[in-house]
């Protein structure tokens, strides 16, 4: 074997060491768990799972968090490294260590592993490039020493045209890597330039329902029963029945099966990584089944309303912390209690993922201000404080029509609500909350909705849909498995 060859087999492991404290250094986990990575300007890279073997010159890439520890030891003396000649020297290395045997030979074989002061090596730290430098320049003059001692000649013809052979077999395979790496940056940089957005999310719901009910007479409200039950028995009592559903909109069911459809489109930013500014476009053409249809809003599937799939903007609120223990919600349109405050059961929470009923979902005092997405009402603030990991205490106003200002209307004159929450989750199994709101509406444009439209009409609307109507909601909820 020539001598050439022979000094390269004892360079060989100091290199391989060298990579494999820098793979430690720069990433705290096992080799077998890595793939060392490497920024070359000019030159090669050649990887495998536990070694990286370069040709220079090399850019090694460092993170933000290693410059700064850098930036900190070119100021401390006593950063200063020194040289160990054994490796039990250093106190936080172990033979469980999965790159013991590596440091051992460096450090006993080849004398070229340099220590910290306090005994440490610390190797699960990042690497700076100028502890890189140190440890790598005390490697070569190792190896300096090792082929000056050498007797024979350091490169014979043969060995040159060794590597003549070599060079000119891996050639091909270079270009093709080369190619191989410059079409993978022409893809990265397309999809940069033709990314939706750095800071938007883009994701879609989209609903197809086949629908129908079945039944008798439509229900009649408890007024109606009532003129009807006083009118005398016999065809005085059917006459007022037949006038009571006249004026309601007729007696039989509107039972014909529809299809239909709910479509939103939320785009959701954020600027600061805890920010979140949301945006849904809707559209729906989904006729709800109550009034002229069924005539109770108990039968209202829980995703309905009709704009003839008119695209809308639905929903638009902004959501930031404030210090550690606030987040705030302020809704521009589209605001809802239900979506702001925990409902404490989510199998009761809104479509898609709660129930297919409107009358089975939440309870009804999320919707003491009777808005709601693309009803282009609802607006407002609303506030969630934890109080401990276990307590959270939400508030928040909204007001119905609060780009109006009329009389009556507007962001404090019109119709409102008002909700403050104190829940306990004590744990993951268990949640209580207890609620309170109060709601006010005018009475015009048939804003008066009581019980958040889901009950009776006479719930709803127990003193008629034109009259100015106050109440104050009280809830007790509680989840458990």
């Amino acid at each position: 074997m020539s001598v050439f060859l022979h000094n390269s087999l004892l360079i060989a492991p100091i290199l391989l060491a060298v990579s494999l404290i820098n793979a430690q250094g720069a990433s705290a986990i096992p080799a077998d768990m890595q793939t060392i990575q490497l920024q070359a300007k000019e030159g090669v890279v050649a990887q495998t799972d536990n070694q990286a073997v370069l040709t220079a010159p090399i850019d090694v890439t460092l993170s933000d968090q290693s410059q700064q520890f850098n930036d900190r030891s070119s100021k401390n003396p006593n950063s200063v490294m020194s040289q160990v000649t054994s490796v039990s020297q250093l106190s936080d290395v172990q033979p469980t260590d999965w790159a013991f045997q590596a440091l051992q030979s460096l450090v006993e074989r080849y004398g070229c592993i340099a220590g910290y002061p306090n005994g440490s090596f610390q190797g699960n730290r990042a690497m700076t490039r100028y502890e890189f430098a140190a440890g790598l320049n005390a490697c070569l003059n190792r190896v300096n020493e090792l082929i000056a001692t050498s007797t024979a000649d350091l490169v014979t013809k043969e060995d040159l045209e060794t590597l003549r052979k070599l060079q000119e077999e891996f050639a091909d395979g270079l270009v093709e890597i080369r190619g191989r790496i410059d079409g993978l940056e022409a893809r990265n940089a397309n999809l940069e330039n033709q990314q939706f957005s750095t800071t938007t999310k883009l994701n879609a719901e989209i609903i197809f329902s086949v629908g129908s009910v079945f039944g008798g007479d439509r229900a009649l409200d408890s007024d109606r029963w009532r003129r009807i039950e006083a009118a005398p028995a016999g065809t005085a009592r059917e006459a007022a029945r037949a006038n009571e559903y006249t004026a309601s909109g007729g007696r039989r069911l509107q039972d014909n099966a529809i299809f239909s459809d709910r479509i939103r489109l939320n785009l959701i930013s954020s600027f600061t990584g805890k920010d979140q500014l949301f945006t849904r476009l809707e559209a729906n053409n989904t006729t709800a089944f109550s009034g002229a249809v069924t005539g109770t809003n108990m039968t209202r599937v829980s995703w309905d309303g009709n704009n003839d799939n008119t695209i809308v903007l639905g929903k638009l609120y902004y959501r930031f912390p404030v210090g550690d223990k606030i987040n705030v919600i302020v809704d521009a349109i589209g605001g809802e209690f239900y979506d702001n405050f925990n409902t404490i059961n989510p199998l009761l929470s809104s479509t898609p993922i709660g129930s297919l009923s409107r009358f089975g979902r939440f309870s009804p005092i999320y919707r003491a201000s009777n808005t709601g997405s693309a009803s282009n009402t609802g607006s407002g603030v609303s506030a969630i404080f934890k109080l401990s990991d276990a307590i959270t205490l939400s508030g928040g106003y909204l007001a119905r029509r609060a780009n109006d200002p009329s009389a009556g209307a507007g962001l404090f004159d019109g119709s409102y609500g008002a909700l403050a929450q104190l829940a306990f989750q004590p744990n993951q199994n268990l949640t209580f909350a207890l609620s309170y709101a109060h709601s006010y509406f005018t009475g015009s444009n048939n804003d008066v909705s009581v019980s958040g439209a889901y009950g009776s009409a006479f719930a709803n609307t127990p003193f008629g849909a034109g009259i100015a109507t106050s109440a104050n909601h009280y809830g007790i909820e509680t989840s458990t498995p």
